[in-house]
């Protein structure tokens, strides 16, 4: 299966893909509200202003499954985002991303190596997947890397359609 053929929702709760996003460069990153690591979303934004014109874009999966940091509704995460990191990338509804009744998108995801060489579970939140302009994942980056970091910035330039 593509991961194009995966079917998502968005945060507000409308039918979406990655098919949407076909032949572009995506940043997949569990997201959440309430995590040591939440002011990464301001590099995720700047991700996103910096290389959407030339076929990237930032995408958000809101995750609770990490000590319960993303306990909101929809209408909170949304409003959150927008108003505290100014985020005008796509989010999705909350995901699952380990276990049992993790996302079909996750369990792909997860079976990508990291720069070490290790797949599996997804660490904890704002782990990130860079997908290239035909759907096939490139690149895995743990929660502690800076999305802006030299290895993410040059593996998302490597993979910009345009």
């Amino acid at each position: 299966m593509s991961l194009y053929d995966i079917p998502l929702r968005t945060l507000t709760g409308e039918p979406a893909s990655l098919a949407d996003y076909r032949d572009s460069a995506l940043l997949i990153v569990n997201v959440a509200s309430k995590c040591g690591l939440t002011p990464q979303y301001e590099g995720l934004e700047r991700l996103q202003k910096r290389y959407a014109d030339r076929g990237f874009s930032v995408l958000g999966f809101p995750s609770n499954q990490f000590a319960g940091q993303e306990p909101g509704t929809a209408e909170e995460i949304a409003t959150f985002c927008s108003a505290t990191y100014g985020v005008s990338f796509p989010l999705f509804e909350k995901t699952d991303v380990n276990g049992e009744d993790r996302h079909p998108l996750y369990a792909e995801l997860t079976a990508t190596t990291d720069a070490a060489g290790e797949a599996g579970d997804v660490q904890w939140n704002f782990e990130k997947f860079l997908l290239d302009g035909s759907g096939q994942v490139v690149g895995r980056f743990r929660p502690r890397t800076e999305p802006e970091a030299d290895e993410v910035v040059a593996a998302i330039e490597a993979n910009l359609p345009r």
